[in-house]
């Protein structure tokens, strides 16, 4: 496994899924936007003014150790996990912070990605401010209701193309708001789940231990956040991440000041999204769409979003109403019914932990931009936002197939249909469309020469004239199809060599790390494969890493 290139974030195609021009600016000149963030990433300091306040407000710090040991140690944690919980009882330890939804077999494999980058800045920012400890924490986003966005994986099939495996709950399909899907616990059917991928996954060395790993994880009566901690201690067991789930009453009682203040004054925190978003927007975009009040409620196992009314609130989708006083002595006397939305998430994180940076993603650096004046009205200040690792692993065999066909990496990050016609061209004899481009040259100054015969000897034919040219031009748009059809036939072989390359490094048209699951790499290069990634990924280009396995 070796690194190969470093390709700027600006060189990459813009997508709806985070290389927004937001993001490539945050990357390449963080000035341009600087007004939105408290601080640069790329320059990152132990302002003991940042350190004081995070000390001043996190008072509860043994309450915190109580409850991460509670939640760490009944997920089987590590002795490293155990050490790094108890340092967070010292005001000298701070947290840095990552975290992702639930999904299943840990999700796309930028989940693992972001995470080695939590545990690597902690290391860093240790190693650099030895009068301070800095942990890795992974904050669990198992209170989302979306089971649809957690419930498959992506790996690359038989065919070599991209197979969505999905595990069908007996819970899907009842139309039923789930609840926080991190609770929701695997029923027999995450057998079938795991039939599929035997079946579909390719044969190697590796694939029957790491199915055994993955049923050890992913089981009958666990949950989404067992399994997920579970998958992920395996993995991260030497490097003494931290797992937190705010879905536990006591942090809920620590939250319950931010949920009276939301419920009290809203919509102050939609008004200042707003307002930060308008002035945001003149340049770049908004990423949250806020609500006029940012809080779900746990009601009949379900989650679901509290809508304002005129005298008092209704919960989305259900006949349930709940008046302003009774809303405001739940968040006072029961805090544990109630979760926060996207924009309020971060405040959360960051009142329950001493968070002194955020890794973060492309879209959640978007929506950071969105937040400072949100921070402020809590009284907080926000964290460093720190740009994950973001990475495609290619084959050393796909840079063979490359080289013979004349093909650059960046090449593939974008139009298939643009290199399958590159490669059709080199191994091909003809050259399709400039032969017909001549065709219809020849064509055009037939006609043009006819003209002059025709308005001769009768004028009416001219438009007779041009509709046989007309017809002529579609009779070659047909046989050029044809033509292309026979021609792509003919170097099917080529083009499955470079099909292949496409569908691994930049799936569904998509970055590889948003499609596919860690265990399409498990399985072709070992159990350990994660390990490796570690001591290969970097964290301080702030480039797309290209790593050679």
């Amino acid at each position: 496994m070796e690194t190969t290139a470093l390709i700027n974030i600006s060189e990459l195609p813009k997508t709806e899924f985070g290389l927004t021009r937001l993001y490539q600016d945050y990357i390449n000149d963080f000035d341009k936007l600087k007004q939105y963030y408290q601080f640069d990433f790329r320059n990152i300091k132990c302002d003991e003014s940042f350190t004081t306040h995070l000390n001043q407000r996190c008072k509860h710090r043994q309450l915190l150790v109580d409850v991460l040991l509670e939640q760490n140690l009944s997920a089987g944690a590590s002795q490293a996990t155990v050490d790094n919980i108890k340092l967070l009882g010292d005001e000298n330890t701070f947290a840095v912070v990552t975290g992702q939804q639930v999904g299943l077999l840990t999700g796309p494999v930028y989940t693992i990605y972001k995470t080695i980058t939590a545990i690597k800045l902690a290391r860093e920012l240790s190693i650099q401010n030895p009068q301070f400890k800095f942990v890795p924490v992974f904050w669990l986003e198992g209170e989302d209701h979306d089971f649809d966005e957690v419930n498959k994986i992506g790996i690359i099939n038989h065919d070599q193309i991209l197979q969505v495996i999905e595990y069908l709950s007996s819970i899907k399909g009842t139309g039923k708001n789930y609840g926080p899907v991190g609770e929701i616990a695997f029923d027999q059917n995450i057998d079938q789940f795991f039939e599929s991928i035997k079946n579909n996954i390719g044969n190697s060395e590796f694939k029957t231990p790491m199915l055994e790993l993955l049923q050890r994880c992913y089981k009958p009566g666990s949950s989404f956040n067992q399994a997920f901690i579970a998958m992920m201690h395996y993995f991260f067991q030497d490097d003494g991440l931290i797992f937190i789930s705010s879905y536990n009453k006591q942090f809920k009682q620590l939250l319950s000041p931010i949920f009276q203040k939301e419920i009290a004054e809203f919509p102050k925190v939609s008004q200042l999204i707003i307002q930060q978003s308008a002035q945001l927007e003149e340049k770049y975009h908004a990423q949250i769409k806020t609500k006029a009040l940012n809080l779900f409620y746990f009601f009949k196992n379900g989650r679901y979003f509290i809508e304002p009314r005129e005298t008092d609130f209704s919960l989305k989708g259900t006949r349930h109403f709940i008046s302003k006083d009774d809303m405001l002595k739940i968040a006072i006397d029961y805090p544990e019914l109630l979760s926060p939305n996207v924009a309020l998430r971060p405040i959360c994180q960051d009142l329950l932990l001493p968070t002194f940076a955020y890794v973060a993603g492309p879209s959640e650096v978007a929506y950071f931009a969105q937040l400072k004046k949100v921070y402020q009205y809590f009284g907080l200040t926000m964290p460093v936002i720190y740009p994950r690792a973001s990475v495609t692993i290619i084959e050393d065999k796909f840079e063979r197939v490359m080289d013979k066909y004349q093909l650059d990496l960046i090449e593939f990050f974008g139009n298939p249909d643009k290199i399958n016609s590159k490669v059709i061209d080199i191994v091909s004899e003809v050259n399709i469309d400039e032969m017909f481009q001549e065709a219809a040259h020849k064509i055009n100054d037939l006609t043009n020469e006819m003209k002059f015969g025709l308005n001769y000897i009768d004028p009416t034919l001219l438009g007779a004239l041009q509709n046989t040219k007309d017809k002529i031009e579609q009779q070659f748009i047909v046989l050029k199809g044809k033509v292309s059809e026979a021609h792509s036939r003919k170097h099917d072989t080529a083009l499955k060599q470079v099909s292949k390359i496409t569908n691994s490094i930049f799936p569904n048209r998509n970055f590889q790390e948003r499609e596919l699951n860690i265990i399409h790499f498990m399985n072709k290069h070992g159990l350990d494969f994660v390990k490796s990634l570690k001591s290969e990924v970097v964290i301080d280009q702030f480039k797309h890493q290209i790593i050679k396995v």
